[in-house]
């Protein structure tokens, strides 16, 4: 009788500790999407924001934000691997509008024996500079949407740096549209038509992106992890880069983001990696 007892015991005190551990959780996912979202004005949706493709500050930004990032990446192409660097800083001046500038380099080392003078030249790739405005926030459906504009002047490679320094310019307009269902799960869809201008022949090139993320957010903390689906258009050709991803807090201000790149159908690309540390001055621990 008395095995029974404690058999019966041993079951309530483990059924209550799993109890009082689903309560801790939502309690934690609770306090700390109150503490994003209601802590000042205006309104904020606490969103899985992607780490490949970078928002231009966060969704409804709040004036005073700013952040740093600095971004490494590889990929493994046929003839070279590329090696992606970039520094960017972005910050919002008033609330709902984020703008950013960012300096993307590309380096190139050739592998199976390929001749220097045959694979691309080092290079600055680009002057970026970008706006974005949050039109719609409503904390209630947890959704956030935002369009946004990127110009980017691109720059001559190393070999030909100056002859011109501005060899053409890029306009990206973009719309985001942001949802989080319950306290853990992100969705969201960011997409815009790239056109790009050569100013040696004033030709035009448009290419449009589909990026999709899908994203789970540990309870009570600020990491994740996910999926990121980057999809182009161009002239009637169909190219993706799945990129799974996470996010881990290092200090109350600092985040690293690890990304891989998985290449569906690309004919000269193949795996690739990518990291993001993310520095936001004046964060205050929630």
């Amino acid at each position: 009788m008395n095995i029974k007892k404690n058999l019966v015991l041993i079951i309530v005190l483990a059924l209550s500790k799993y109890v009082s551990a689903q309560v801790t959780d939502a309690q934690k996912d609770s306090l700390y999407i109150q503490q994003v979202e209601d802590h000042k004005e205006p309104d904020k949706v606490l969103h899985a924001e992607p780490l490949y493709i970078d928002l231009i500050r966060d969704l409804g930004a709040r004036k005073g934000e700013k952040e740093w990032n600095v971004g490494l990446g590889l990929t493994d192409n046929l003839k070279f691997d590329s090696y992606e660097a970039l520094i960017e800083y972005e910050w919002a001046p008033i609330d709902r509008l984020g703008l950013e500038v960012e300096l993307p380099f590309t380096f190139y080392s050739p592998v199976n024996g390929t001749a220097n003078d045959s694979i691309p030249s080092n290079q600055l790739n680009s002057i970026k500079i970008a706006a974005q405005w949050s039109f719609f926030v409503n904390e209630p459906m947890a959704t956030s949407m935002a369009l946004g504009y990127i110009n980017e002047f691109e720059l001559s490679d190393f070999r030909n740096f100056g002859k011109p320094f501005i060899k053409g310019n890029v306009y990206n307009p973009f719309l985001v549209v942001a949802k989080r269902w319950g306290n853990n799960f992100h969705s969201l869809i960011y997409t815009g038509p790239m056109i790009e201008q050569s100013f040696s022949t004033n030709k035009f090139h448009t290419t449009y992106d589909i990026n999709t993320s899908f994203h789970y957010m540990i309870s009570g903390t600020r990491n994740f992890i996910g999926i990121e689906f980057n999809k182009t258009i161009d002239n009637g050709d169909f190219d993706m880069t799945i990129r799974p991803q996470m996010r881990l807090g290092i200090a109350d201000n600092l985040l690293i983001g690890i990304v891989a790149g998985i290449p569906v159908s690309r004919e000269n690309e193949r795996l690739s990696s990518f990291v993001r540390l993310i520095w936001e001055p004046g964060h205050k621990k929630k």
